[in-house]
């Protein structure tokens, strides 16, 4: 059997891959975070699929299911949130399973930050004004950061910043990030990238902690801070410059 780490997209159930959908049909057991999956991601599943809500499970009771199905020869869908490279506990879980012996693989999905984009239109990385994405979280009720990877730090080099897991310390964020990019410096908040009930808040590092405050955001939205998040134009790229040399 096989342990198949998929990711389930922002939210959107017409968002997976196809390799994705492929893998529910076919796993007769399927793993997932109640607390970020809805049904209509689950509905890609089979009759007859076990389901699994990991909301209210430790790692060890969460690996004790997919050991078990491994004894019983089952295939395993275990559904992340976004894609599996980002935030997903994909390393502790494998961990354990290579230590079980049980095989595994991986399926990419959307992360969060893509559909951000997406909604908001922009590209995060627009010539000679940001050509670098940082992807980084605040650190409150977690895991430590490691030394090295200050906010400051990255704020320092004028990219484009992706806030995950940091919607509740926004005011904290934004009076830190003042120093660097300004106080008028664009910010969107993406709250349920690509689900129904998806809400965009836009503004800037002055006036956006009055806003997610307001709408009450706690969980499932990511902040995208710098000049390209508001459309600050840039030069053209050489991509489709008439005089680039395209031998």
């Amino acid at each position: 059997m096989t342990v198949h780490f998929i990711g389930a997209g922002p939210g959107a159930a017409d968002l997976l891959t196809l390799r994705a959908v492929d893998h529910l049909r076919a796993s007769p057991v399927c793993v997932y975070a109640g607390t970020y999956i809805d049904d209509a991601i689950l509905a890609h599943c089979s009759a007859g699929t076990r389901m699994v809500d990991t909301a209210s499970m430790d790692l060890d009771a969460i690996i004790a299911e997919l050991v078990a199905a491994d004894t019983r020869g089952e295939d395993v869908a275990r559904l992340c949130s976004g894609d599996p490279s980002l935030y997903s506990a994909l390393a502790e879980q494998s961990a354990r399973l290579d230590a079980e012996g049980i095989a595994w693989d991986v399926t990419p999905g959307v992360p969060a930050y893509a559909a951000a984009a997406a909604t908001l239109r922009v590209e995060l990385t627009v010539p000679e004004l940001a050509q670098s994405v940082v992807l980084t979280r605040a650190q409150a009720r977690s895991t430590a950061m490691p030394d090295g990877e200050r906010l400051s730090a990255f704020a320092a080099t004028g990219s484009t910043l992706v806030l995950h897991l940091a919607i509740t310390r926004t005011r904290l964020l934004a009076e830190e990030l003042t120093g660097y990019y300004g106080s008028e410096c664009p910010v969107a908040v993406v709250f349920h990238a690509s689900k129904p009930d998806q809400l965009v808040l836009t503004g800037t590092l002055g006036d956006i902690a009055e806003q997610v405050e307001a709408a009450g955001l706690k969980q499932a939205a990511v902040i995208l801070v710098g000049p390209a998040v508001g459309r600050t134009p840039g030069a053209e790229s050489h991509l489709y410059d008439a005089c680039r040399d395209r031998a």
